[in-house]
């Protein structure tokens, strides 16, 4: 069985880890599948508190003998005999999760199809970052047209709580638009690649936490910190502290625990734009954790 895993994230990382053993590392925490729902044909069964699993893929998957097909008792050694994670490689040394990686776009949507047909993919899993748009549609479409179930692996977002100061935004021109007013020293924790909403802002100063080093055009007063998490409360903390900073700007990525750097934020007052998600591809089957994902393939192959 070939699993595609279009990754650069922790959760992508964390599926190849457990696919590339069988499943087996997964199966003690995964939740016990029910069984088929009737109608699906055996590829639209229930997981308990999995939303989507119950959604059948629509065209389903190619025949391609019944090796494929057959997967009895999944997850066991053996039952995934390949695992390839697909990076985007736009981080200069990325953490490289086990199995087979390929680095680079496909070339489209056409392109992305072919190379599921060409590879004989069993199940593409878009575990890509929730901002990361265009991957996400394009791979709904390609599975789509190479017949190859699709499923998504997308972390939840945060839900503010008691205290916190959130502001919400619809895209980083918006947020860019929305500073002045609430502060002059800025935490950036939006990435690299899209520097250039707030390029024009000529009154505030940026500390701009990215993996790698941003290219222009960048905001005229800024400090750039390299680092890659994860990061600690404390460490926030004093980050915030040592910087003088009023105003964190960050992206809804989201996770089953709050980012430690929005519980400083919230701690020292200081208020947050939340850049809201972009809307995911509609009709996908939808998991938010790996062990999650490994129990979803657990009822659809016969666990």
């Amino acid at each position: 069985m070939h699993v595609l895993v279009l990754g650069g994230t922790t959760e992508g990382r964390r599926v190849a880890e457990l696919l590339a053993d069988g499943g087996a590392a997964g199966a003690a925490g995964a939740r016990s599948p029910a069984s088929t729902a009737p109608g699906t044909g055996g590829f639209g069964a229930a997981v308990p508190g999995v939303p989507g699993a119950t959604r059948p893929v629509p065209g389903g998957p190619p025949a391609r003998g019944p090796s494929s097909r057959t997967l009895a008792g999944f997850p066991h050694k053996g039952a995934v005999t390949r695992v390839t994670t697909s990076l985007a490689g736009r981080v200069a040394a990325p953490r490289m999760p086990p199995g087979e990686v390929r680095v680079g776009g496909f070339g489209g949507i056409g392109p992305m199809a072919r190379w599921l047909t060409e590879h004989r993919v069993d199940l593409l899993i878009d575990a890509t970052h929730p901002f990361a748009r265009t991957i996400s549609f394009h791979a709904a479409e390609a599975a789509d047209m190479a017949h190859v179930p699709l499923l998504a692996l997308r972390r939840p977002g945060w839900v503010p709580v008691p205290g916190d100061r959130w502001h919400p935004a619809g895209s980083l021109g918006d947020a860019a638009t929305m500073l002045p007013a609430l502060g002059e020293r800025i935490f950036l924790t939006t990435g690299r690649t899209g520097l250039a909403a707030f390029a024009g802002l000529e009154m505030s100063w940026f500390l701009v936490r990215s993996v790698d080093r941003p290219g222009p055009p960048c905001p005229p007063y800024m400090k750039v910190l390299l680092d890659r998490g994860p990061f600690t409360l404390d460490g926030e903390r004093d980050l915030l502290r040592r910087h003088g900073i009023d105003v964190l700007v960050t992206k809804d990525s989201g996770g089953l625990a709050t980012a430690p750097k929005l519980t400083a934020a919230r701690e020292a007052g200081i208020p947050v734009i939340m850049i809201r998600r972009p809307l995911p591809p509609e009709d996908v089957p939808e998991v938010s954790t790996p062990e999650e994902a490994v129990a979803w393939m657990r009822v659809r192959w016969g666990g």
